[in-house]
């Protein structure tokens, strides 16, 4: 069943949070207990939050992360006061997507994707991770979508 208009986009953007949770959680579980990125999948996949996911945008957006950590992480440390490594492994994951989504998603706005990682921060996170999160991805936006960020902020594009 497909649904359409305002109702849909609606779902659409609601499954892909959800998706965006999931991602979270993998990415948590992947750093406590390493292990292949599509066991984790399967296993979250077959919980019952996973039925109102993107299951597309969980496991394409889990994979890239999971393939490009160390060039995510590259970013982060390029752009934090805290290394990758000394980070609390929520603001880690949190970065991770968001970066990624920053880097690699063009269809998606950057202030979409910085949205949905302070909401993941804010409910997820220590208290005041978001400000940290927020920090990071604001200073990687500025290099990972020029022209995008120059325009919001009133620069000539």
């Amino acid at each position: 069943m497909t649904i359409t208009g305002r109702q849909g986009a609606a779902g659409g953007r609601r499954a892909r949070s959800h998706a965006r949770r999931l991602v979270l959680q993998a990415l948590y579980e992947l750093q406590l207990n390493p292990r292949p990125w599509l066991e984790i999948a399967r296993d979250l996949e077959g919980d019952a939050a996973a039925d109102r996911a993107d299951r597309g945008y969980f496991r394409e957006s889990l994979g890239a992360v999971a393939d490009r950590r160390e060039e995510l992480d590259a970013v982060i440390a390029k752009y934090g006061d805290i290394a990758p490594p000394a980070l609390d492994p929520i603001e880690h994951a949190v970065l991770w997507l968001g970066v990624y989504e920053l880097g690699h998603r063009p269809e998606l706005p950057y202030r979409v994707a910085i949205a949905e990682a302070l909401e993941l921060a804010k409910r997820f996170g220590a208290t005041g991770a978001h400000k940290f999160v927020n920090a990071v991805l604001d200073r990687a936006a500025r290099e990972l979508r020029p022209l995008e960020y120059g325009r919001e902020r009133g620069s000539p594009a």
